[in-house]
């Protein structure tokens, strides 16, 4: 994968932080609260314009979140 250089399209600002977050995602997930969606942020660091990526999904940690109630 060829890494490039960040430019945010709002202030052409080229500093960035990166942080991850998830989420849940459908009724069986809420129901049971399985934060079972998963995105990493880029953030501007002049204005805070956020981009999300989406992770792709790994069924193991989705089933250690469910047992250990995450």
């Amino acid at each position: 994968m060829e890494r490039k250089q960040y430019v945010c399209p709002k202030c052409g600002c080229t500093e960035y932080e990166s942080d991850q977050f998830q989420a849940t995602g459908g009724n069986f997930a809420k129901l049971f609260d399985v934060q079972n969606k998963r995105f990493t942020t880029i953030s501007c660091k002049q204005c805070g314009y956020t981009e999300l990526y989406k992770k792709p999904e790994d069924s193991a940690m989705d089933i250690l979140d469910f047992l250990i109630g995450g």
